[in-house]
């Protein structure tokens, strides 16, 4: 233990100002002697000097002193001297460890975020969040730096600078701590009830999660039902749980149809409905095709568009309905799928295309096909088909000549067994640059890249 004078020869502090900090913050805590005289331990010391530290870097002292006291928490205030200002405890050992800044910049925190998620450094990531959570509020932490940071490592797995091993560990942390903050909210104080979830096969939970808890903090009585609802008992649920609005999330093209179908539900229901995702600020022309509200490109402000919706709820009919043409090529297409995805088989049998890949292929272009029809414009595909160009060119380094070989036999065996039937899709695959494929025959491929993937990481 040590007396005030010695503190005052450590740290360089005044008494005056040590005792001032102990006053107001509760910093440090000393013992006191029988005669009432201070005694400081060398952890207190150590605390002090760290405290200087922070103000020697521009953080104002009530900062530092609350970010002392958010690290403290998570971790011995032994370690937390050494960590706060340094580096991770428990790097991981085949990166370089990751410092932890010390800063009040959001922008510094999620840059420090994303390089120990793709360092697998969850300690460090895990206490940069809760200095962040230290100095702003819930929603901007989980707003600028959660689901910022998520953007752009998907940005980064893109552009091949980011595995998916680096993507689905980032996106656990983030949805972990989401979950911890969904359980921590307090009891709705506000009567209306809030279903909050995703269609069949939308498995991209982090949006509506938010969402979920943003409504929450507002007050709202929300069940989060999570990803991949299934169209079967959802009639039940909704009944069961009689909300006044149900909020429904997409992020592709495929899940957006599956939403369609449930709005269908829900509107004979007479269930309002509002939905939101990725897709719909693509392609905003989709959100005609949807029977409810839309909430808008961002999620900062769909909190807010949900409680005008709840001012007078109402059912809404989309703006744009499908056209009978589409309805009738949807239920052509989809009774021949099997014998299409066959054909495609039997034509590049030869080629030596790896089967497991072929499968996914088909899969994942018939799903998007059928999507379209669905949807009623086969246009909303046209991204899609710029995307898988681009990633080939710039991350799968596939060849042309394996798209193409695909997609020739893909064109030949609609036009086998679809005939004028399947012309609407024929001739759209024309106008997006395939033209050159139609009566060509396949292509020998001497060496068959992951042509699977490009479709499955594009549906992901």
């Amino acid at each position: 233990m040590y007396n005030l004078k010695a503190v005052v020869r450590e740290t360089g502090l005044k008494p005056d100002t040590i005792r001032a900090w102990e006053r107001r913050y509760g910093l440090p805590e000393p013992r006191r002697t029988e005669s009432g005289h201070r005694l400081y331990s060398h952890n207190d010391i150590n605390m002090l000097k760290w405290l200087v530290a922070r103000q020697a870097e521009g953080m104002s002292i009530s900062r530092a002193v609350v970010l002392w006291q958010r690290l403290a928490a998570d971790v011995d205030p032994a370690e937390a001297v050494a960590l706060a200002p340094g580096l991770s405890a428990s790097p991981s050992p085949l990166m370089p460890p990751v410092a932890i800044p010390v800063t009040d910049n959001l922008t510094n925190l999620r840059d420090a975020w994303l390089k120990a998620c793709l360092h697998f450094d969850e300690q460090t990531a895990e206490r940069i969040v809760s200095q962040a959570f230290a100095l702003f509020s819930v929603e901007v932490v989980c707003i600028e730096l959660l689901q910022r940071a998520l953007a752009l490592i998907g940005e980064g797995w893109f552009e091949g600078k980011v595995t998916v091993q680096q993507e689905h560990f980032a996106s656990a942390l983030a949805i972990r701590r989401l979950e911890a903050l969904l359980a921590a909210t307090p009891p709705p104080t506000r009567p209306n009830r809030i279903l909050v979830g995703c269609p069949p096969e939308e498995t991209h939970t982090f949006a509506p999660m938010l969402l979920a808890l943003l409504l929450r903090r507002r007050g709202w009585d929300v069940i989060f039902l999570g990803g991949d609802i299934p169209l079967t008992d959802l009639v039940a649920t909704t009944r069961a749980a009689r909300p006044q609005l149900v909020v429904l999330v997409a992020q592709q093209l495929y899940t957006a149809a599956r939403l369609l179908e449930m709005g269908r539900l829900l509107f004979n229901e007479q269930a309002p409905m509002a939905f939101g995702g990725r897709i719909f600020a693509q392609s905003p022309e989709l959100r005609q095709r949807i029977p409810g509200y839309y909430l808008g490109d961002h999620i900062d402000a769909a909190s807010q568009a949900v409680e005008q919706i709840l001012a007078a709820p109402r059912p809404q009919a989309a703006l744009t309905p499908v056209s009978v043409e589409y309805q009738d090529a949807l239920r052509h297409f989809t009774t021949r799928i099997a014998q299409i995805e066959a054909e495609v088989w039997r034509s590049l049998d030869s080629t030596g295309m790896d089967h497991q890949h072929l499968e996914q292929a088909n899969h994942n272009l018939s799903r998007s096909l059928v999507a379209a029809l669905m949807l009623g414009n086969l246009d909303f595909l046209r991204p899609q088909f710029e995307w898988i160009e681009e990633l080939i060119q710039t991350h799968y380094e596939l060849s042309e000549q394996m798209l193409e070989a695909y997609m020739g036999a893909y064109i030949r065996a609609i036009e086998v067994h679809s005939g004028k039937a399947g012309a609407l899709i024929t001739n759209w695959l024309r106008e997006v640059g395939y033209a050159d494929l139609f009566g060509s025959p396949p292509s020998t491929v001497a060496q068959t890249p992951d042509l699977g993937a490009v479709w499955r990481n594009r549906s992901e």
